[in-house]
């Protein structure tokens, strides 16, 4: 039996991780017990409602026990493992879970695969589930021609990138065509309580991207997004998107979104119908940018035919709050703006 100075432990706690964070998943440990661990290095990886993340450690020493295992919920506060400053311990090794794969032995060279599935894929079937479940959701979508801002974007995309460091997509132009019609469309920048009794009308846009990331799909929020020019949205979608590919990005940048777009177009889809983010009444997809043909009546009032950049937009909504009328005038008001374009100053700054 390996005897140890309890003055010479640590134990390592599951810190704060956010104001709205009450709980967390184990999903991995970095380090096994009687491996050496130094201040600050990664020690585990834990997945919360809204982000996956490292805890370090919190000192030097040798990791001596692991109380909270691979897959286990703690609330935040929990003692997860424990740190020994001493190096003379010879600790008993404490097995970790592994990945089962449960086949038929007389089929194995062709059967499937019963893998767990992973912590986030679940918050995020949990969450979409509960979406669908707690509002009356529909979906409106109309065609936008996007010649005035494909002309401005080709003319300006290389001195933007020069001066800025950021491709100029259609995004931003997206963004900034929503963010400028919700004010007169403010039941769709909106919020209602649980009880379905009070209705909360955002006086700002706090704007959430949608963004798949390696471990799946995560909604960080562009503060204030409805002060931005499209130069800024362009900088702050680049900076929240690669966050979220790189892991790194924070719990409190994923909390407090009132509107939220998916860009499915970037897939190559020409719309769909995207879940409402929850609390939130409407959820803007925008599809891929295609040439189409398509009649254009000219100054003499005669059509001709042109190929066009055109791309197909979606806005699902909380038929609790938002009328049929309502989510039509919202999608006109954003053709209005992207139609009508912008100018080069749109991207200054």
């Amino acid at each position: 039996m390996t005897t140890v100075d309890q003055s010479l432990e640590t134990t390592v706690s599951l810190p704060s991780l956010g104001d709205s964070v009450e709980e967390c998943t184990v999903t991995r440990w970095l380090k096994k017990p009687g491996d050496r661990v130094e201040h600050d290095e990664p020690l585990l990886e834990i997945a919360t409602d809204k982000v996956d993340t490292e805890i370090p450690a919190p000192c030097s020493g040798t990791l001596t026990r692991i109380i909270a295992d691979e897959n286990d919920l703690v609330p935040i506060g929990a003692a997860l493992a424990v740190i020994t400053h001493a190096g003379h311990e010879t600790p008993s090794e404490t097995p970790l879970p592994s990945r089962t794969i449960v086949a038929d032995a007389a089929e194995a060279p062709t059967a499937a695969v019963t893998e767990k599935l992973p912590p986030i894929r679940r918050t995020i079937a949990r969450r979409m589930l509960e979406s669908l479940q707690v509002s009356a959701q529909l979906t409106t979508v109309v065609e936008v021609d996007l010649s005035a801002v494909s002309r401005l974007r080709g003319d300006h995309k290389d001195e933007f990138l020069s001066r800025t460091g950021v491709k100029l997509s259609f995004l931003p132009f997206f963004a900034k065509a929503a963010l400028d019609a919700l004010p007169p469309h403010r039941m769709l920048n909106a919020s209602l309580n649980t009880e379905v009794t009070e209705v909360t009308y955002h006086s700002g846009c706090h704007l959430g991207i949608a963004v798949e990331g390696p471990k799946g799909l995560m909604v960080p929020v562009i503060r204030d997004a409805h002060a931005m020019g499209i130069a800024q949205l362009a900088g702050a979608i680049a900076d929240v998107a690669d966050k979220v590919r790189s892991a790194t990005i924070s719990v409190d940048e994923l909390n407090g979104g009132t509107f939220t777009i998916t860009n499915t177009g970037s897939r190559g889809a020409l719309f769909d119908t995207p879940i409402i983010n929850q609390p939130q009444t409407g959820i803007l997809g925008t599809g891929a940018v295609v040439e189409r043909l398509v009649p254009v009546r000219d100054d003499t009032g005669a059509f001709r035919i042109e190929a066009r950049p055109m791309a197909y937009l979606s806005i699902s909504y909380d038929h609790r709050i938002v009328d049929g009328a309502d989510a039509a005038g919202f999608l006109g008001t954003v053709k209005q703006h992207l139609e009508r374009g912008f100018t080069a100053a749109d991207l200054a700054g």
